[in-house]
C-alpha cells in the first residue's frame, strides 16, 4: 500500500452540529482501518474544537435535505418528515433552531450514538491529528485558550505541506 492510500485528510469549514459529525465519523472509521488522519478546521469549523460547544446548533433554514422527525409519539407521526411538510417560513420562526437541535440530539441518543464531544475526544484518543487554522482564529477573535487540549495550531500552508496531495475532503 503506498503512503497516500494510508492517509485521510479532511478540511472542516462548517460550524453546525449536523456538519460536525461527518468528519469525526469518517476520521474514527479511518483510524480503525489504520489510516493516518488529519483534520484541518478553518472558519466556522473552528467551533468544533471549542471547549464550549453550545454554539453547535442544527439550523433547519436553508437545509432542505435535512429530515426532521419527532423523536417521540406514535410511529406515524415519528415517520413524518416535518422539514418537508412545513414551509421554510415556519423553520425561520424563533425557537426552531433550538427545536431542531434538541430533536437531532434526542434522535442520536435514542439510536445509541455518542455526543459530539465524546466522539471528538475518541478521535483524539485514537490519534486523529486535529489542527486549528491560525488565520481563522485571529479572524474570528478567539484565543488558543478557547480550544480543547490536544490539537495543533497552524496555517493553511503548514496543513497542505503535511497532508496527502491527492486525498483531501472538503466538508
Amino acid at each position: 500500500m503506498d503512503n497516500t492510500q494510508n492517509q485521510l485528510s479532511i478540511i472542516q469549514t462548517k460550524g453546525t452540529l449536523d456538519w460536525a459529525y461527518p468528519p469525526m465519523i469518517l476520521a474514527s472509521t479511518a483510524r480503525v482501518m489504520d489510516k493516518n488522519v488529519h483534520l484541518f478546521f478553518t472558519f466556522y469549523g473552528l467551533r468544533c474544537l471549542l471547549k464550549d460547544t453550545k454554539s453547535l446548533k442544527v439550523s433547519p433554514v436553508g437545509n432542505p435535505g435535512m429530515p426532521i422527525h419527532l423523536p417521540f409519539g406514535p410511529t406515524v407521526i415519528r415517520q413524518l418528515d416535518f422539514r418537508q411538510a412545513l414551509p421554510d417560513l415556519v423553520w425561520s420562526l424563533p425557537g426552531m433552531t433550538s427545536f431542531a437541535t434538541w430533536a437531532f440530539k434526542k434522535q442520536l441518543k435514542q439510536q445509541g450514538q455518542v455526543s459530539f464531544e465524546e466522539l471528538r475526544d475518541l478521535c483524539l484518543e485514537m490519534g486523529v491529528k486535529m489542527t486549528a487554522c491560525e488565520m481563522s482564529i485571529e479572524l474570528m477573535g478567539w484565543r488558543h485558550s478557547d480550544f480543547i487540549e490536544g490539537i495543533d495550531f497552524a496555517g493553511a500552508a503548514t496543513y497542505f505541506a503535511s497532508s496527502p496531495e491527492q486525498q483531501s475532503l472538503f466538508i
